[in-house]
């Protein structure tokens, strides 16, 4: 009898080296204990196996009824444990909609009273359209894509230049001559292979821009044209659908949420037409700090989050400007005017 309990001894041991799963273990050692006990049961008393193997059934017997009785107090034991354990809400309502271990690339979301499983969820399901791949565009993608954005979509018919890469940290000297569409896309998948990214190279017009933005939640504008501006804010304002906006020049930046809809002003309504081109000159011409379009960006991302999980308060019916140079912020508030041609002033009235 000693000699097999040895051999199960031995099994035991080789498994946990070999790092087997515990029920292949506990297999092997049964398939031994059933073949002692058939050969107990078997042969003759006087046979010389029987006689090897501990001579009768009565002491196998008992041996396996006490093991099987620890087995079931065991599995009792652990079953009024995780009845005990307080189930974590959080985490299983967060866990539905994502991959097996993609919740992991979120802990740091999830544990954040403001978002946790919940807010991780709904990034998770919403879906933003970012206007420009350049400055601004490059940390909004790339954020939105680490903080786990379902969907991200992204709009640019510029292609990659070597001025680009002092500022537009989302694209590399390798892809230079990439569609910068592209090159944002290679970047976001590489960070987060999980979300989606669809990118559309071309310009926003006139013809396209409706049924665009109707496939979006959310829309974040990091362009430097002004036509492009008026455009996304007329359509948004159409469709209610909120607005980003983020500008920089030389030291300075701004950062605002525009959305009548629910109670803020639109674009127009704060500058209701363009400037003289000699007023609000091209980073191209005026020039950008490199790591300006970084900070407006990142601000426009964390606006991005807040909106569509709901935590804390956003720019709505505000304007956030960044002094870079002097390190300096301030914020002011912005009114909608019943006078404007997009939104007739609708904020006011909600």
């Amino acid at each position: 009898m000693l000699a097999v309990l040895g051999i199960m001894a031995v099994v035991w041991g080789l498994g946990r080296a070999l790092r087997l799963p515990g029920g292949v273990i506990w297999s092997l050692i049964g398939v031994i204990y059933i073949a002692v006990l058939v050969v107990q049961l078997i042969f003759p008393a006087t046979h010389p196996l029987r006689m090897a193997t501990g001579g009768g059934s009565e002491g196998w017997l008992i041996l396996g009824g006490a093991v099987g009785l620890v087995g079931l107090y065991m599995q009792g034991l652990g079953w009024l444990k995780r009845r005990a354990m307080p189930v974590d809400e959080t985490r299983t309502e967060a866990q539905g909609p994502f991959a097996p271990g993609e919740l992991n690339r979120y802990a740091r979301h999830v544990v954040l009273r403001e978002l946790g499983g919940p807010g991780q969820k709904k990034l998770k399901k919403s879906k933003v359209l970012v206007i420009g791949a350049g400055g601004l565009g490059s940390p909004v993608l790339l954020y939105l894509a680490a903080a786990g954005v379902g969907r991200i979509g992204v709009i640019d018919d510029d292609v990659v230049e070597a001025s680009n890469l002092q500022r537009q940290v989302v694209h590399t000297d390798g892809r230079t001559g990439m569609p910068k569409v592209q090159s944002a896309m290679q970047a976001m998948e590489a960070l987060n292979p999980y979300v989606e990214v669809r990118p559309y190279q071309r310009r926003l017009t006139g013809e396209i821009a409706g049924a665009l933005i109707a496939e979006y939640d959310l829309v974040i504008d990091g362009t430097d044209n002004f036509e492009t501006r008026y455009l996304a804010n007329r359509v948004c304002v159409e469709q209610e659908k909120p607005l980003i906006s983020g500008a920089i020049a030389q030291w300075e930046g701004q950062v605002s949420i525009f959305d009548p809809a629910r109670g803020g002003p639109c674009y127009q309504c704060i500058f209701p037409e363009a400037p003289a081109p000699e007023l609000a000159p091209s980073c191209a011409e005026a020039g950008v700090v490199s790591p300006l379009p970084g900070v407006v960006g990142s601000m426009m991302a964390l606006e991005a989050v807040k909106l569509v999980t709901g935590a804390g308060e956003t720019l709505r019916g505000q304007m956030m400007i960044f002094d870079g140079l002097h390190g300096e912020s301030r914020k002011m508030r912005l009114k909608p005017r019943a006078d404007c041609p997009v939104c007739a002033g609708r904020g006011a009235k909600g």
